[in-house]
Formats: C-alpha cells, sequence, structure tokens
C-alpha cells in the first residue's frame, strides 16, 4: 500500500506541475509579485498531496519569520523545499545554476528570484551570485539557502558550504535557521511513508557575527533535530 501511494503521489504531482509550467509563464510575463503567488500555489499543492495520498503532515514549530532574514534550513529531502516555500513569503532561493538552466521550469524560476550557485566556481559564477544577493537584498525579499549544501539522511550532520559565510556578509541579514527530521517520512528515492514532520524555527541569530561563529551557531540549530 505504501509504494502504491507513493508512485500515486509521484504521478500527480509531477503531472500537476507540468500543466502548471505554461500558465505560470503567462503569469510570470504578467507580474513578478504573481509569480510568486503561483509558486507558493505550488508549494501548497505539494503539502496537500502528500498530506492527503502519502499521509505526511506537517507540524511547525516556532515562528515563520515575517521580515526580511536569511532563512537557513537543514535538507533532507525535497519535502522542507516546498514547504518553505509555501510558508514563507516570497523568498528568494540559493539553488544549483543546473536546476535554473532547465527549459521552461528554469524561466520560471529565475523570474520567481533565484540566487545560482555554480559548482565550478568561477569568478564570473562568483559575481553572478553575489549580484543575484544584491538584488534580494535592494527588493528587501528573505532569501532561503540550505548551507550544508545537498541532501543528507536524517541523523547527518556534514559541515556548512563555504559559500554560506560569503552570503550572509554580503546580505547583511539575521538568520532564521530551520531544523527538521524530513528524511524520515521522506528518504530519498520512491516510497515515502506516513507520518509528520517537523520544521523547526530556532532563535533568530543576528547579523554581522564573525565567520566561525556564525557558522558554529546556524550548524547547531539546524541540527536541533538530530538527536
Amino acid at each position: 500500500m505504501t509504494l502504491l501511494r507513493s508512485l500515486l503521489f509521484a504521478v500527480l504531482f509531477y503531472a500537476l506541475t507540468t500543466l502548471m509550467v505554461f500558465p505560470g509563464l503567462v503569469v510570470a510575463l504578467a507580474s513578478r509579485r504573481g509569480m510568486a503567488r503561483y509558486a507558493r500555489a505550488w508549494g501548497r499543492l505539494y503539502l496537500w498531496l502528500a498530506r492527503t495520498v502519502l499521509g505526511v503532515r506537517m507540524r511547525v514549530e516556532g515562528s515563520v519569520p515575517a521580515t526580511p532574514m536569511l532563512v537557513a534550513a537543514k535538507h533532507e529531502s525535497a519535502y522542507e523545499t516546498l514547504a518553505l516555500l509555501a510558508l514563507i513569503d516570497d523568498p528568494v532561493i540559493v539553488l544549483k545554476r543546473e536546476l535554473a538552466d532547465i527549459p521552461l521550469f528554469g524561466r520560471l524560476t529565475r523570474r520567481h528570484g533565484v540566487i545560482p550557485v555554480d559548482r565550478a566556481a568561477s569568478a564570473g559564477a562568483l559575481r553572478a551570485m553575489l549580484q543575484a544577493a544584491d538584488d534580494a537584498r535592494a527588493q528587501q525579499r528573505a532569501v532561503l539557502i540550505f548551507p550544508e549544501g545537498t541532501r543528507v539522511p536524517h541523523g547527518r550532520a556534514p559541515r556548512l558550504q563555504a559559500g554560506f559565510a560569503g552570503l550572509y556578509a554580503r546580505l547583511g541579514l539575521a538568520v532564521a535557521p530551520v531544523a527538521t527530521d524530513a528524511g524520515i517520512a521522506w528518504p530519498r528515492g520512491l516510497v515515502k511513508r506516513p507520518g509528520i514532520v517537523t520544521l523547526r524555527f530556532g532563535e533568530t541569530i543576528p547579523a554581522g557575527l564573525p565567520r566561525k561563529e556564525i557558522e558554529a551557531a546556524v550548524h547547531g540549530a539546524i541540527n536541533a533535530l538530530n538527536g
């Protein structure tokens, strides 16, 4: 039964996402703010399908930031990515450049607002990333980043990627850390398990801290549910 539900979820979500791409292009041309609302609706559709088809529910602890912050989240699955898109008002998302380069879908992500990260880490890629960060700051938007860089199984706590501290310094924003245990119900692969996914927004970490201090504070906060 779990496998069948997982298959049904995958078919429904990807089919509906594909259908949403073309109207999304029209929305993106009409209004960037409208694109933000459209993206939020996509995230809510994901959560609704997860709840009704898979029996995966979300529990939010702490306060979702109401002002522009650097939201630094644990990354265990796709679930928290879409959940945070639904919860946070109009965030700019730090993501791999390959995703922003996908035909049509990539155009939507760029219209919504992204800070692309290039694994090649060339000088040009770094300049583009910092320019995108400056644009996000000028627009007074939250920035969502997964500072460990990639999805990891629940219980793992790799060190933060080097680019996090540079982005933190560039933006000059306080940090809202987010811990999650999503990897338990939502592991890599097709099969998902019914259960409750917790997203815990920790205490705000101020702007302007030295690199070692901010990295230690964020690493500890986003791994608070690992125990």
